[in-house]
């Protein structure tokens, strides 16, 4: 295995689709690093101890965290398909027995189509699929959001 994680939490990701492209930190997550912030972790706990966007409802709800993502620009689109002058977040959860949906995680993609994500306090990695990271830890894709690339 390429990085420090537990392959049973991600065991779609392997050597071959996987490669490790920070050290382990856990001064930044998967939420902020998506947004393009790796100096602080991103969560909407009540108690105001993570960074969230002002006027964001503090819930770990997927509505809160696309409204999260939209300060920054991302709007709600159709897939994960590589598109020519947009940059693109996953959003991945886990369903509950009664329907509701936890988020979990979220890849951004590059410009090369791969995903890039934080595993949690782990290493940043590039893979190869927004799939790649599902499984028992992260759940599977809920959503995309796009917004033009930033250059």
């Amino acid at each position: 295995m390429p990085g420090s994680w537990p392959p049973h939490e991600l065991p779609y990701l392997t050597d071959d689709n996987c490669e490790v492209t920070s050290a382990v930190s856990p001064r930044y997550n998967c939420i902020a690093w998506a947004a393009g912030n790796d100096t602080r972790n991103w969560w909407p706990d009540p108690m105001g101890i993570g960074h969230w966007p002002p006027g964001i409802p503090r819930e770990v709800t997927v509505d809160a965290f696309m409204q999260a993502y939209g300060t920054h620009g991302y709007i709600l689109c159709f897939d994960s398909s590589l598109e020519e002058g947009l940059e693109k977040i996953a959003l991945y959860g886990i369903t509950n027995p009664d329907g509701s949906v936890i988020p979990t995680h979220a890849s951004l993609q590059l410009e090369s189509g791969q995903w890039t994500s934080k595993l949690g306090p782990l290493e940043d990695v590039r893979h190869e699929t927004v799939d790649d990271v599902r499984g028992p830890v992260y759940g599977r894709l809920i959503c995309c959001m796009s917004r033009p690339r930033v250059r």
